[in-house]
Formats: structure tokens, C-alpha cells, sequence
């Protein structure tokens, strides 16, 4: 398996809300090559998508986006987020609200996801997302406790 080149400078020395943020920007856009550039570049990164297998490894992860992106980008945005943060991981559990057709018009899903980030010698990234059937009710704001220490 050929290993991704070192990702872009502008992704070095990101902090995990950073790469939070680049990571569903590159979901709204479709953004293949932004969405990759989080992940960390090891064999052992896991992605698991709402009610689908666990995929595991970049390439095999990439193909797994691509599939996804050629239904066109993800109307996702990340909300109710709490971290979990420490001096070289990073654990975010957050809500994702995620517009989908209906034929009453657009309606709002959630998914429950969790992303993992390690600081590695390329800086912060991501090493796991996964993500889980929400519900298409709004679910009540528990941000009062959004930072775990």
C-alpha cells in the first residue's frame, strides 16, 4: 500500500478543533483531498460510517469517502460538542445535524460521532471517527458540560 505524501503545511501544528473544523468543512465541500489531509497517516485509522462495517486504513478510508462524495458533498454540521482533551489525544463526542430530502421537504438527522485525534510528529490528527444513527428528532442542548478535564 503506497503511504500518502506529508500533508500540507497549512494542516501542520493544527489543534484538534482545527482539524474538527477542516474536517467538516471537506464534508460540506465534497473536498476528498481536504478531508484526507486530517487523517493521520497509519495503517491502524478507523472509520465507521452510520450503520455501515468498520473501515480501516487511508486507502481503504478514502475509497469509502469517494463512495460517499459521488452522491455529492454532506450538508453536515458538527454541534454539541464535548472534548475531552489531554497533552497528545483528544477525544470529541458531538452531534452532527445532517439535512436530508424528504418529500415533505429537507429535514434535519442527527448522528451521534466521535472523533479521535493524537499529536503526531506531523502534528494533530485524526485517527477515528465514527459515527451512529441519530434520529430525525431534535435532541435537547446538554452543552452545560462541554469540556471534560
Amino acid at each position: 500500500m503506497a503511504r500518502r505524501k506529508t500533508p500540507p503545511a497549512s494542516a501542520l501544528g493544527a489543534n484538534p478543533d482545527e482539524l474538527e473544523t477542516r474536517f467538516y468543512e471537506a464534508l460540506q465541500r465534497g473536498d476528498i483531498e481536504a478531508l484526507m489531509s486530517v487523517w493521520a497517516d497509519d495503517d491502524e485509522i478507523v472509520c465507521v460510517h452510520p450503520g455501515g462495517p468498520r473501515v480501516v486504513g487511508a486507502a481503504a478510508i478514502r475509497a469509502s469517502f469517494e463512495a460517499i462524495f459521488a452522491n455529492g458533498p454532506i450538508p453536515v454540521k458538527p454541534e454539541q460538542v464535548h472534548r475531552l482533551d489531554a497533552l497528545s489525544g483528544a477525544v470529541h463526542h458531538l452531534l452532527e445535524s445532517i439535512e436530508v430530502p424528504t418529500d415533505e421537504g429537507p429535514r434535519i438527522a442527527w448522528v451521534l460521532a466521535t472523533n479521535v485525534y493524537l499529536q503526531t510528529a506531523s502534528g494533530w490528527r485524526l485517527v477515528a471517527h465514527h459515527a451512529s444513527p441519530g434520529s430525525l428528532q431534535a435532541p435537547e442542548d446538554d452543552s452545560g458540560a462541554a469540556t471534560l478535564h
